[in-house]
């Protein structure tokens, strides 16, 4: 976590004369190990207890269950509906409860239900547990984008956020590891292996959720980890950066029409091709003929790649102050890999190989995606209602994901394959028209004359007119 640090720009120190000099390295560090190790176990266990739905199929779910037509469809559907209602709800009371106690809360929620999913004996049970989790879940993914928002300047963000929203690759990795060894426990005290990959991965986030109410840091100013001096230095490199926005600034209709949905737009595009990766990816490979232990290990290396290729842009995307040109070449990569698998079904080789692309690219284009719209945003209320409507708006591409690879469609998957492709295409000219945006509103800017003091400017955060978005 250390190597993060090491890589900040030298313009991370403040010049404030109010402020006390402090070594920007250390403190960055300090902050690094007090908060990224927290959140990325945190939302790895919220991932895995979310998609290892997927591996549960393989050991025989659909059939003990009796689900037939598109009733699994359904269920994962079911999910999405009070995670996307949720969302921006769940942000405000973080504020209000602050972290450590919201996310332990919510963490405990989804551990316990993921338990509960291991003795469910019909569709109506996984229905209903599938809603509990999507309730609980809620808070996790935009909740953390909110909290790392608040701790981090724009130039030194994407490697931190990047290296969080892999928890989900690491998870899939994990995932398909522990449930590989898992399903060897098939028929241990009459449970088929299906139950034990959800109570062994409930039970032990559960644990960790109790663990975390002690552990898990709460925003800058609330911090107990630093002194009152790095607080306040914190505060203000923060506020250099993006200013402190004030909570009763107005948000025109061009503010939030243009910017705010364009980035839930980018958001929503690879969303399709996110969660059918993450959902379906065990299913498409056992579609290649391999038995259900294999499937599960062939699973693990797409997700290890697609965590190498996202560090490795995500460190470049903050070394060149630039975000736009990163994303578009993510987007591109999965559209490439769904666009092999939709073009060479009877080949293995070039199948498998695709999927490393398709994970690769979508995993590395979210966190880009992300980052990018939650930094230019300043403040806690314009960033936390921020991240938590693009996460809920993009998650409505869950519902689409649920349904694009029905059993019918086995093993080709074309309607599966073709949505995800379009889907990445369509990203790709939203980033484009948010890059647009950007920049006129930065032209606009630059023709104004600037009127307000530094402390006018300061509570504007980014609607002051010499603010300039990142691009």
């Amino acid at each position: 976590m250390s190597s993060l640090s090491s890589m900040d720009r030298k313009d991370a120190s403040v010049d404030d004369a109010s402020v006390p000099a402090l070594d920007a390295r250390r403190v960055m560090r300090k902050i690094d190990l007090h908060v990224l190790p927290y959140i990325c176990v945190m939302y790895t266990l919220a991932f895995l207890d979310r998609v290892n739905v997927s591996n549960a199929v393989l050991f025989g779910l659909k059939e003990d269950l009796g689900l037939v037509g598109n009733q699994y469809s359904v269920a994962l559907v079911i999910f999405f509906v009070p995670y996307i209602l949720c969302e921006i709800p769940s942000n405000i009371f973080m504020k209000r409860l602050r972290p450590h106690v919201w996310l332990s809360i919510c963490m405990f929620g989804f551990g316990l239900v993921t338990m509960l999913q291991g003795f469910v004996s019909n569709w109506g049970g996984i229905m209903a547990t599938r809603w509990f989790l999507g309730v609980f879940e809620a808070g996790m993914f935009p909740g953390c984008f909110y909290l790392l928002a608040m701790w981090y300047r724009r130039e030194e963000a994407q490697k931190r956020y990047t290296f969080f929203f892999c928890s989900t690759t690491l998870a899939g990795a994990f995932g398909g590891l522990l449930a590989s060894a898992i399903g060897k426990m098939d028929g241990l005290r009459g449970y088929r292996g299906w139950r034990w990959v959800f109570i062994i991965e409930g039970l032990v986030t559960l644990l960790v959720a109790i663990a975390w109410f002690f552990f898990l840091p709460d925003f800058p100013e609330e911090s107990k980890f630093l002194s009152a001096e790095e607080k306040e230095w914190v505060r203000a490199r923060l506020a250099q950066d993006v200013g402190e926005s004030e909570i009763q600034q107005k948000t025109t209709w061009r503010d939030a029409l243009m910017k705010v949905l364009a980035g839930a737009l980018m958001y929503f595009g690879l969303i399709v091709p996110g969660y059918s990766y993450a959902y379906f990816a065990p299913t498409i490979i056992n579609g290649f003929g391999y038995t259900t232990i294999h499937t599960q290990l062939l699973s693990v290396p797409p997700w290890a790649a697609a965590f190498a290729f996202a560090m490795v842009m995500a460190f470049a995307s903050d070394a060149a102050r630039h975000r736009a040109a990163f994303a578009l070449a993510a987007s591109a990569v999965c559209l490439i890999g769904f666009a092999v698998l939709l073009a060479h079904p009877a080949n293995v080789q070039a199948q498998y190989g695709a999927l490393f692309l398709a994970a690769s690219g979508a995993y590395t284009a979210m966190p880009l995606v992300v980052c990018w719209f939650n930094t230019n945003l300043a403040g806690h209320t314009r960033r936390g209602v921020g991240s938590a409507w693009q996460v809920a708006f993009g998650n409505i591409g869950g519902i689409v994901a649920s349904f694009a690879f029905p059993d019918t469609d086995k093993p080709r998957f074309f309607m599966g394959y073709g949505l995800c492709l379009a889907f990445s295409a369509f990203t790709m000219v939203m980033i484009l028209v948010y890059v647009s945006v950007l920049a006129w509103e930065n032209r606009r800017r630059a023709r104004e004359v600037e009127t307000d003091d530094e402390k006018a400017k300061l509570r504007k955060g980014d609607l002051a007119v010499d603010y300039r978005y990142m691009y």
